[in-house]
């Protein structure tokens, strides 16, 4: 699948309805100048529902000679008029920024962190608890990037495309379908063949069903954002509890994009041992993007949570079924989990950091729930919902 005008206008009213706008509602559309059709329909769309867009855009040129010509120092002052028109709108709807996503592999660590520390405010803003406003994240294939991650651009887009296409309401009654499977649970242990095997602990944190809507409920509750595609049932698990390994094929460096293979996690306490870490691949920007982002959250945090748990998911989209390293995308493989570590504090948790990074398993696991009374529910067999 290539995205034409019409698969670019579907997405367009898929992405505006995600956002659930009201009259009156401004929103900041962003994405880089290879999406301007699709962020044009965006805005199209937000204009019919009585809302005001504004679109602002870069360029894969344009930040390529930003990292190269700009010294740390002035990527690290934080972007006022971001802010001010952040703070004025009630909606952020942004677009994958980059082309061609290899070119972050080459931007200098010292830059990367300073853009990161410019940028905590913006994070702030949109996850503030009474203050927050609607956020929206949504994919979109290119040929540089399906490049990099080793698939055809056909492919590459029928997995984005394909995956956004799936209605609400059938993402709604499957998430709810396997949510009461989770009903009381106390536990939860997951494990295949790979090597994952581990627990967490998830009374009194509740299930979110991702279904590719912010419904008010959703706002009320905290959880003001959303991904497309869609396709996950998550928790915030207790993030000082629970421990295991767990085996992540393949996954990109939650900084320079570089793409990590065959990572081995173990965690202890709800923390990431981060001295147990192994890849077969790019281990070194695995750890020093941790180490990055511990940085910053000692400055802007009393309690330092980097490397701590903050969400367990089970993927769920019947049009995603391969994973290839595009984060966004291989958590919402059915028969697959996604542990993260960092920030969950805007979906029940209460973990703030700079970090939040989810290592998707390998297809095929199994899952089985310990419930309050200590009743052990089996939930999915090698990747089948039982």
């Amino acid at each position: 699948m290539t995205p034409g005008k019409r698969e670019i206008v579907s997405c367009a009213k898929s992405i505006v309805r995600t956002c659930n706008l009201n009259s009156g509602d401004g929103v900041a559309i962003l994405g880089g100048v290879h999406t301007m059709d699709l962020l044009e329909e965006i805005a199209l769309e937000c204009y019919k529902k009585g809302s005001t867009p504004t679109i602002v855009v870069t360029s894969d040129k344009y930040l390529q000679r930003v990292f190269r010509e700009i010294p740390a120092r002035t990527l690290a002052t934080v972007p006022k008029q971001l802010i001010g028109m952040l703070k004025a709108c009630d909606m952020m709807i942004a677009v994958e920024e980059h082309d061609d996503s290899s070119i972050a592999e080459r931007f200098p660590r010292d830059k990367l962190e300073a853009r990161q520390k410019a940028n905590h405010p913006i994070g702030k803003l949109l996850n503030h608890p009474t203050k927050g406003k609607k956020w929206l994240f949504a994919g979109w294939p290119t040929r540089k990037t399906a490049k990099k991650f080793g698939v055809s651009f056909s492919e590459f887009s029928e997995i984005i495309i394909g995956g956004i296409s799936v209605s609400p309401d059938r993402l709604m009654k499957i998430g709810k379908q396997m949510s009461r499977k989770f009903a009381d649970a106390s536990w939860i242990h997951v494990w295949d063949s790979k090597g994952t095997d581990f627990r967490v602990k998830v009374d009194d944190r509740m299930a979110n069903i991702d279904d590719g809507i912010i419904s008010q409920e959703d706002y009320d509750a905290g959880d003001r954002g959303a991904n497309l595609p869609a396709g996950e049932l998550f928790f915030a698990p207790h993030e000082t509890v629970g421990e295991g390994t767990l085996f992540c094929p393949i996954t990109k460096d939650r900084l320079s994009g570089k793409i990590v293979k065959d990572v081995m996690l173990e965690f202890k306490d709800g923390a990431l041992l981060l001295d147990r870490v192994t890849a077969s691949e790019n281990l070194d920007a695995l750890l020093s993007s941790f180490e990055q982002c511990q940085r910053v959250d000692r400055i802007k945090f009393k309690t330092v949570r980097t490397k701590n748990l903050a969400e367990l998911g089970i993927g769920f989209n019947p049009k995603i079924k391969k994973a290839i390293g595009y984060i966004l995308t291989d958590e919402k493989v059915m028969g697959t989990v996604h542990v993260a570590f960092g920030l969950n504090k805007s979906f029940g948790g209460k973990s703030e950091s700079t970090m939040h990074w989810d290592f998707v398993s390998a297809p095929g696991v199994s899952i089985e729930v310990t419930r309050s009374d200590g009743k052990i529910v089996p939930v999915m067999s090698k990747g089948r919902l039982i």
